[in-house]
């Protein structure tokens, strides 16, 4: 066992009947994890997994509860499983693809059952499915056979009837071929072969079986799981479904620079269209110079003298949060008042600490909006008509106003200030600099100020995608190229501006007669010539 984190103690729960759940997910598409197999993670008192599987978990930011153990490449899970299940604990093994096709836990399953102890087997989505999905290949469209081979078989016997989907390790794949030639097999049967299946860095060689009884062995990668589709019933896929690596930004690589805002958004819209995005901050977030104001703000506020509080960024919330626990108090403090927020991650930054705003306009991302959706003042309902705004040193200007105007009296009291942020990592640096990212999406002038500032700019074969015609101005001075601007400013229309340029891009190069490539390969292959 690698690693074992503290928690589930060692103590027995009495009258509670522990049980052992047996779960499946894919380390390369974790976000296909099943609703119950999630369920399931996120109520374990022990989660018994792979290292592989555990750091899928974590980059998908999926969580076992405070206090779950956590056991990684456990030599005998089985031992693990009943001992805590004895104790009256919820057990989850997680292994990957389904189960019992692929995640070989009947031994365990059978053993936990007979020691007494109650089991249940949540369906996973079996990896040879899920990479038949990835790479558009139709399993159900005629008689077809799943076949697992075994890491260590030499020789591998092949079912004679049927179109095959198999799953091996890349240097097995010669193997694979010729036992698929002695089981009748034609030499021209149409084959496909899929590697790194449902990433961004999956690859489907299409072909016969003939090309591939010769295959070389990679000098690096051999024990890589690949998945072979063998037969024209399953090669020959109909137009249109090789849909995952024909995705417009397919395996681009996006550098996302980012100023306090939530950029979600746009990250989850690049992703659908195959891209992976890499977040660079170019704000970093420090106290206020002089912290008077916040301070005599903040006693006014546990003594009562305000009505509500705006919070419109996640760091003004940890910002007034820090000084209430200097006062030794806690969310406590802001009871009897009403709180507005502006933006879903500032909802979630009071939600953590058990705070539900009252009023949250959820098609409301600016100031200005919340003050066109915030209430006016009535001296009859409303006790107070002070609203207490915890800002940045960059002015709110628009909504002080707007609630002004609306009857309230405002105090905004700067309770921390928003600087350039340190230079990124020099590997991203120099990723910048060279053009090893396909494109760069700015989400405001500030993002490409700040940038430049820390980073430079971004070497010229990048694709420049920007929200809206003010950052391409912006672009424009610091002598940066712009090729894609929203329709309208927003990030989601931001990532479709890019995946639009990208089609349009892809359509001049094969009009031209040129190879597909993205953008960050073409300084690669100059510098290879």
């Amino acid at each position: 066992m690698n690693h074992d984190s503290t928690g589930a103690d060692e103590v027995e729960r009495p009258g509670v009947a522990g049980r052992v759940i047996f779960a499946g997910a894919l380390p390369n598409a974790i976000h296909q994890l099943t609703l119950s197999c999630l369920r399931a993670i996120e109520r374990a008192d022990v989660l018994i997994t792979s290292t592989l599987l555990h750091e899928a978990l974590l980059g998908a930011a999926i969580a076992v509860r405070p206090g779950c153990r956590v056991a990684l490449d456990a030599e005998n899970p089985a031992e693990l499983e009943m001992r805590y299940a004895s104790r009256g604990r919820t057990v989850v093994r997680l292994v990957e693809g389904d189960p019992l096709f692929e995640g070989g836990i009947a031994a365990e399953a059978g053993a936990c059952s007979r020691g007494g102890h109650a089991i249940e087997i949540l369906p996973g989505v079996p990896a040879l499915v899920a990479a038949a999905d990835f790479a558009g290949v139709q399993l159900g469209n005629r008689p077809a056979r799943l076949v697992l081979v075994d890491p260590g078989d030499e020789d591998v016997v092949l079912p004679t009837l049927g179109a095959l989907a198999v799953r091996c390790q890349l240097r097995q794949v010669p193997v694979v071929a010729r036992s698929a030639l002695a089981a009748g097999k034609d030499l021209h049967e149409k084959t496909l072969l899929t590697l790194a299946g449902g990433t961004f860095h999956q690859e489907t060689r299409a072909g016969v079986v003939g090309d591939f009884t010769g295959l070389e062995e990679p000098d690096e990668g051999g024990e890589q799981p690949v998945f072979l589709f063998i037969g024209d019933e399953l090669a020959d896929r109909a137009p249109g479904l090789d849909w995952f690596e024909t995705q417009p930004l397919f395996g681009w690589r996006v550098l996302v620079p980012r100023t306090c805002q939530d950029c979600t958004e746009l990250i989850e819209r690049l992703a659908s269209y195959g891209a992976t995005a890499e977040e660079v901050p170019t704000i970093a977030v420090e106290p206020p110079r002089n912290p008077a104001q916040l301070d005599k703000a903040l006693r006014g506020l546990v003594d009562g003298r305000y009505e509500w509080i705006i919070f419109t960024s996640r760091h003004a919330v940890n910002a007034v949060f820090e000084k209430i626990a200097q006062y030794g108090l806690d969310s406590r403090a802001l009871s009897g008042l009403r709180i507005a927020v502006v933006g879903q991650d500032t909802a979630e930054a009071l939600t953590r600490r058990g705070i539900v705003p009252d009023l949250h306009p959820t098609d409301v991302t600016t100031v200005a909006g919340l003050a066109a959706a915030f209430p006016a003042f009535d001296d009859v309902l409303d006790p107070i008509n002070k609203v207490f705004i915890p800002r940045a040193d960059i002015a709110t200007e628009p909504l002080s106003a707007g609630l002004t105007e609306l009857g309230w009296d405002v105090d905004d009291v700067i309770a921390y200030r928003t600087v350039r942020a340190a230079p990124p990592p020099a590997p991203v640096r120099e990723a910048i600099k060279t053009g090893r990212f396909d494109a760069v999406a700015f989400t405001s002038s500030t993002t490409v100020r700040n940038l430049v500032g820390i980073a430079g700019k971004p070497h010229t074969l990048s694709v420049i995608g920007v929200i809206g015609p003010a950052t391409a101005d912006t672009c424009g001075e610091h002598g940066i190229r712009v090729d894609a601007v929203a329709a309208h400013p927003g990030q989601v229309q931001l990532a479709d501006a890019l995946a639009a340029f990208a089609v349009e891009r892809a359509e001049g190069l094969r009009a031209a007669g040129k190879p597909v490539i993205r953008p960050s390969l073409r300084r690669r292959r100059r510098s290879a010539r």
